[in-house]
């Protein structure tokens, strides 16, 4: 049947490897759901899966990545949401095709740079893990939305985080940010039009009346209009 229809689901089987047969299927497969097993390892020849389009590890115990992930040129959606990561290989520059990237609930402690080179990738969920800064190289992050919430957040770097040109959406409630980190460039020389801020160390007030607040405003109000 997954031959046929291009899409394997074993989501919730209780495996606790990713069964070698399915490397029968690495030619036609679209879509793997392996989520909410007990998967440890993901095997190299995942590389193999050069047709895929969607991959789905989330709720599993895996703690690392293998090289080969960034063999799969036409993947586009990666959950790996709900896991042990810490980092990520940096081969997943070759998965050229990716255009969002899911990992949150992971353990995650320095953003992965390795994703600034990912030229296609639109949205970025790294929501509860342990972030507490932004590197200077997120100035050139291709994404759209950046959710980062229920971080450890107390810097933005936000002079090079409003040089991300792509950026629309940044999504940021429930860290340890004061508001001096949201700039006078963030707020008024960025193209981000909506910030979610809710569960940082101030107040509603506070943030309305930082510098460069109102051309903020502007764009919030207008990406509401188009909405």
């Amino acid at each position: 049947m997954a031959s046929k229809s291009r899409v394997l689901q074993l989501k919730g089987t209780g495996l606790k490897k990713v069964p070698d047969e399915i490397e029968q299927l690495a030619e036609v497969l679209r879509n793997l759901e392996l989520s909410e097993n007990k998967i440890r390892d993901i095997p190299s020849f995942i590389g193999n899966f050069a047709q895929l389009k969607q991959l789905h590890l989330s709720n599993n115990c895996l703690e690392f990545l293998p090289d080969e992930i960034g063999s799969m040129k036409k993947l586009e959606i990666l959950n790996l949401a709900g896991n042990k990561l810490q980092v990520l290989p940096e081969t997943i520059v070759g998965c050229t095709d990716l255009r969002t990237l899911d990992i949150s609930s992971n353990a995650f402690v320095e953003f992965p740079v390795a994703l600034i080179a990912c030229i296609q990738l639109d949205f970025l969920n790294l929501n509860g893990n342990q972030i507490e800064k932004l590197p200077d190289e997120v100035a050139d992050l291709k994404v759209i939305e950046l959710s980062l919430n229920q971080n450890r957040l107390n810097s933005l770097n936000a002079s090079n985080l409003a040089k991300a040109q792509r950026m629309r959406t940044l999504r940021l409630d429930q860290n340890c940010l004061e508001k001096s980190e949201f700039t006078r460039d963030l707020l008024e020389s960025s193209n981000v039009s909506v910030i979610s801020y809710d569960g940082n160390r101030f107040q509603l007030k506070e943030f309305q009346d930082l510098p460069g607040y109102d051309a903020y405003q502007e764009r919030f109000t207008a990406t509401k209009r188009k909405i």
